[in-house]
């Protein structure tokens, strides 16, 4: 697609989840690097914003609240009518909404470019999806849209996160309340996921944590929202090592702010990873299921100081959340497996030694 003179005002949507948008950040520096004086754009739910808003390659962070004030289909349409006014050339949508969809073409945008899902006549550029195929990484599948603006899959894919310092000092004040010694190592542990089958037991993290503070003597720390506190008090009955629950507490800048000063990540598949990833944390990222769209292939973290494990459960068909064998697939994944992985990762700069005695 010739662009003569180029875009001068672009749009990027991304409405879904955490690690998502924060996957989806290589491609606001590609835009920025083929149009250096455009007007680049994000929209993205506004439960979200931290993840780009201060991003370098950003112009504007533009806010939908699902929940809230376009709830309702008749304040999408209002929406829709402000977003026009804004006079956006081009809109990409990253991952494919009839809300979207129906936004870009209500706000008269001139060239709409997304996958050919969910009201695709609304597009004027769409892409077959094959995501759920998980032959490439979900970072990558982001740039086969940019294929009509010229620009193409980078040789490094690179995610950012924005570091601000008022969330810096909110997190000072949190870990000064909850008595966390920040002179000694911080491992983080994010034992939650959005479905049960993403999820490693409790009972073994239970058991890393306990090897973990025997060998390194951190302070242990895990993270979530506050819908898995219960989940929390599942590790706690299981072990008596000391860690601090900061489940609830933590803004999304301060989860990054958290994760930059820490040595370790321990998580399932899920957001915070990416978000530790991007900020350069080494970091070990449990999978589970056997499908090809939800594969380490297509999800894992994109740093090089990561690790990612997987075991073959031999499933034909992933029954996902009704799993009849116990989520066998995340039972195989040993705690010796998950402390190798630390092992590998203490070579790197950021893991203590193990404490001798």
């Amino acid at each position: 697609m010739p662009f003569n003179p180029p875009p001068k005002r672009i749009l990027v949507t991304r409405t879904d989840r955490i690690g998502d948008l924060v996957l989806s950040t290589p491609v606001f520096e590609a835009l920025r690097q083929k149009f250096p004086k455009a007007w680049i754009a994000c929209l993205t739910f506004v439960e979200n914003r931290q993840l780009v808003e201060g991003n370098p390659f950003l112009d504007e962070v533009i806010l939908y609240d699902k929940k809230g004030t376009e709830k309702r289909w008749w304040e999408n349409f209002i929406f829709a009518l402000r977003l026009a006014r804004k006079n956006f050339d081009i809109v990409i949508h990253l991952h494919s909404t009839h809300r979207m969809h129906w936004t870009g073409w209500l706000a008269r945008i001139p060239v709409r470019i997304g996958w050919m899902r969910k009201s695709a006549w609304t597009l004027t550029h769409a892409f077959s999806d094959h995501k759920k195929e998980g032959q490439k990484h979900e970072a990558a599948y982001n740039f086969d849209l940019l294929e009509p603006l010229g620009i193409s899959l980078p040789l490094v894919l690179k995610t950012w996160f924005p570091l601000q310092e008022r969330d810096s000092k909110s997190l000072d004040q949190l870990l000064f309340h909850h008595e966390v010694d920040v002179h000694r190592p911080i491992f983080i542990v994010s034992p939650s996921a959005s479905c049960p089958s993403k999820r490693w037991p409790a009972g073994s993290f239970a058991q890393v944590m306990e090897k973990l503070f025997e060998t390194y003597q951190p302070e242990l720390l895990v993270v979530g929202s506050k819908q898995d506190r219960s989940l929390v008090q599942q590790i706690r009955e299981r072990t008596s090592v000391r860690f601090h629950d900061l489940t609830g507490r933590l803004s999304l800048g301060m989860l990054g702010q958290l994760l930059k000063r820490s040595a370790l990540m321990i998580s399932n598949d899920s957001g915070p990873v990416h978000i530790a990833s991007a900020v350069g944390t080494p970091v070990i990222s449990i999978f589970g299921r056997k499908q090809a769209g939800l594969s380490p292939e297509r999800w894992r973290p994109l740093s090089e100081n990561s690790r990612v494990l997987w075991k073959d459960a031999g499933c034909e068909v992933c029954l996902a959340h009704d799993c009849q064998i116990d989520f066998l697939c995340l039972q195989i994944i040993s705690v010796e497996d998950v402390l190798q992985a630390v092992r590998e990762l203490r070579k790197g700069d950021r893991l203590p030694q193990p404490v001798s005695f």
